[in-house]
This record gives structure tokens, C-alpha cells and sequence, in this order.
């Protein structure tokens, strides 16, 4: 009897209350099996042979040769390719796209208004990802499209990479990060100003650092010498003094955010560098001193090529200002970036999409291969770029633990690294985004 009424109490303890709806168990997460004929998780400089990723939920379970399929998982066989982490680029503008004739690019974009220009940034991101790009860093834009871009994408209402921006590089009043070469107010008022990265002094740098993390910003990105595509400056001109670099890379790293520097100019870039600079972007006109320096100091170069060689395509259609500048840029970039290499700077995958369309950023793969990377190298300028952009404990390489962010090409890119442009299934965060080997 006793025994009985036991039971039955317990029964009722552990039993919902009246009118309550039981709490349900918790779904396990899917499990995804991925396998290749190939593999390359980004570490070594070889592939792994019989490839199998065996992903559970958003994370990657296990990664090896011939392993076991568990009990009721989704088999995609992508057969005859070569598994990669999914690809990083640390230096995009997702939400601007140069094309064809410049002169008409920038009166069209004149006429969009900030809507247009939200909508059109989403469909650059849709062709990043399809590309196999799961990551960008995206360094300078206006209006807070990168903002709104990035928080829509991490939401789930749009597809895209995962996103880190900048908001409004910081430049000189008159410089590479504002709108040069135009009659005074053609823009209206509010062009300059610390708020918008436009300064003047080592307190309106501070100023400007804060501003740009009020309002979202991931990461720091400052124009410290002249640049290519902009009116009525000197490419390699320093255009931030020391002390407003120096005051900026120190109240970013104060607040927790990395700095990259868009520097053509040698002295401009070894400035940044001896302030503490994360990344330079660019570096066509760097020396070997600078190249020793950010050596010493683990200072990244994110070297942008694939840039280069659009702006002085054959068909390149630019005002002669901007071609001259061109020209002159693209004509030392080689010869630094193979002295970089040699020097053992760190490279970081970046490209400067925007400046070309979205979706062509694997070309630059090819790019660093024919400057005399390896292409196993290559390859693992993804693996550095997570570590420029600070998430190389879940994404950059395949091993267990870390996001699955996979994505797939034909044939093996350690024999043709351009098998990199033909990218075909890409998973990103467990999810699969685009398979056509299906």
C-alpha cells in the first residue's frame, strides 16, 4: 500500500500541472555528411584523400578519410571535388560596385537613393556568397548600409557572408576617404566632421574612433596616404599625420577594435605600421624597411590584386587622372608584394571587391600563385585572414569544433588553383546555401 501511494506521489511531482502544456524534449541538431574526393582544411600543404565532414548542427563534428556515417544522417556526395574552408575576404565594399564606365557609375549612383542602395547592396552580398566567400571584412561606407546589411544578414533576412565593418573610414579633410576634386558644397552640408570620419587633429581622430563605434562599427579603417580612385590627390602621399594615426590606432585598440590602413605610400604605411596598425591595405609603394618593420611588429598585409588588375584592364574606362594613378600603382604592387613574401610578412586574403563585381573575388587566388605563392599558400591566406579579423577559434580552417563553413570546387586547387573560381557548394554555418552538383 505504501509502496503504491509512493509511486503515485512521485508520479504526480514529476507530471505538469493542470492546464500546463508539457515542456517538449529538444530536438537534436541535423547531422550533414559531406564527402570528396578531396580535402584541404587550410592547415598543412597537402589534401586529404576520401574526404568526409561529418557536420552537426552549425558546427563541424568530425573531420577525416573514410569515416563513419552516423545513423540518420543527410549523405551529399559532391564526388570528384575538393572540400575548403569557406573563403574569407578581408577587404570588401559590399554595398558600391564599380563597373564599366566610371563616369557613368558615379552619376548613377548620385541619382539612387539610400533604399536603392540597401537593395542593391543585398544582391552583392547573395554573389559574394555564391562565390564561396562565408566571410567579409568590409571597409568603408556610407549611410550605414554596412550596418544594416550586416545585422539583416546575421537576422537570417537575407543571405550573405558574415559580416565585420567599418562604417565611415577616417581620413584628412580633402583626402583618399572623401569626396575630392568637387567645387565646395556640391554635396550639401555634413561632408566633413569627425562623425563621418573626416578630421582634423589628434582629438578629432579619438572623436571619429568613437563616433564610428557608437554607431556599430566592427572594426577601424583609416586612409593614411592618397588612393587610385579618387579625384585631385597624390596615390602615395601621406594624408594623416603620425600623431593622428597614432591617436587613432590607440583609442580603436582601447575600445576593442583592430585597424586596418589603406596605404599606397610607403611612409604613410610604415607610420601606421610603427603605431600599431593591424592590417595594411594595399602597400603598392612599400619598401623593404616597411616590409622588415611590420615583419617585426606582426603587422598583416591584406594586398588587394585583384583590384590592380581591374583598374588597368584594357578596357578600363577612367578619367586620366585616375588611370595615370593606376598605372603607377599597379607598375610596383608585383615586385613589393613577391618582397613581402620573401621578407615573411603575413598575407591576408583581401581583394577590394567593389572596385570589380562581386562574385570574381576567387581570382585572386590565381593572383598571389602567379606573384610565387605556393598554392597551398594561397590557400591559407583564409586561415590568416581569420586571425587579421579575430575569429580563427571558429572559422579559417576545417577542424573540429569550429563553424561549418565549407565550400567546394572541381578537381584539386593545389594543381589548378583556379578551380578556386568555380566554387559550387557552399555551406555556410551548417546550412547549404547553393549546391550544383546536385
Amino acid at each position: 500500500m505504501y509502496r503504491f501511494l509512493g509511486s503515485a506521489l512521485a508520479f504526480l511531482a514529476a507530471a505538469p500541472a493542470f492546464g500546463q502544456t508539457p515542456t517538449p524534449s529538444p530536438t537534436p541538431p541535423a547531422v550533414t555528411v559531406l564527402r570528396a574526393a578531396r580535402l584541404f582544411d587550410g592547415t598543412g600543404e597537402r589534401v586529404l584523400e576520401n574526404a568526409v565532414v561529418v557536420v552537426e548542427g552549425s558546427k563541424i563534428k568530425a573531420v577525416g578519410a573514410g569515416i563513419a556515417v552516423p545513423a540518420g544522417a543527410t549523405v551529399v556526395d559532391l564526388r570528384d571535388a575538393t572540400l575548403l574552408p569557406g573563403f574569407i575576404d578581408a577587404h570588401t565594399h559590399v554595398t558600391s560596385e564599380g563597373g564599366g564606365n566610371y563616369l557613368q557609375n558615379f552619376f548613377d549612383g548620385l541619382r539612387r537613393t539610400v533604399a536603392e542602395d540597401a537593395y542593391l547592396a543585398q544582391t552583392f552580398a547573395r554573389k559574394t556568397l555564391d562565390a564561396g566567400f562565408t566571410t567579409v571584412r568590409n571597409v568603408g561606407a556610407s549611410d550605414d548600409i554596412d550596418i544594416g546589411l550586416r545585422n539583416a544578414i546575421a537576422k537570417g533576412w537575407v543571405p550573405g557572408p558574415r559580416m565585420l565593418v567599418s562604417r565611415y573610414p577616417l581620413g584628412a579633410i580633402g583626402g583618399h576617404c572623401d569626396r575630392t576634386g568637387f567645387p565646395e558644397g556640391t554635396f550639401g552640408p555634413g561632408e566633413s566632421g569627425p562623425e563621418k570620419g573626416k578630421l582634423v587633429g589628434t582629438d578629432q581622430a579619438r572623436q571619429a574612433v568613437r563616433f564610428q563605434v557608437k554607431y556599430g562599427a566592427d572594426v577601424i579603417k583609416m586612409c593614411v596616404s592618397g588612393g587610385v580612385l579618387s579625384l585631385g590627390d597624390d596615390v602615395g602621399a601621406p594624408q594623416m599625420t603620425d600623431e593622428e594615426i597614432a591617436a587613432a590606432v590607440d583609442e580603436a585598440h582601447r575600445l576593442g577594435r583592430k585597424t586596418a590602413a589603406h596605404a599606397h605610400g610607403d611612409l604613410a604605411a610604415r607610420s601606421a605600421v610603427k603605431a600599431g596598425i593591424d592590417s595594411i591595405e594595399h602597400g603598392s609603394f612599400m619598401t623593404d624597411e616597411t616590409l622588415a618593420l611590420m615583419k617585426t611588429k606582426g603587422t598583416y598585409l591584406v594586398p588587394t590584386l585583384m583590384a590592380g588588375e581591374w583598374v588597368t584592364r584594357p578596357d578600363a574606362d577612367y578619367p586620366p587622372a585616375i588611370a595615370a594613378k593606376a598605372k603607377a600603382a599597379i607598375s610596383v604592387r608585383s615586385d613589393m608584394f613577391r618582397r613581402a613574401l620573401k621578407a615573411g610578412v603575413r598575407v591576408a586574403f583581401g581583394t577590394d571587391a567593389g572596385v570589380f563585381p562581386h562574385g570574381m573575388n576567387g581570382r585572386e587566388f590565381g593572383l598571389m600563385v602567379g606573384l610565387g605563392m605556393t598554392p597551398a599558400a594561397a590557400l591559407r591566406t583564409t586561415a590568416t585572414a581569420a586571425e587579421l579579423l579575430g575569429l580563427a577559434a571558429t572559422i579559417g580552417t576545417l577542424e573540429a569544433g569550429k563553424d561549418a563553413d565549407i565550400v567546394a570546387v572541381p578537381g584539386n586547387p593545389l594543381a589548378d588553383i583556379h578551380s578556386t573560381e568555380k566554387v559550387f557548394f557552399v555551406m555556410k554555418g551548417g546550412k547549404v546555401w547553393r549546391n550544383d552538383g546536385r
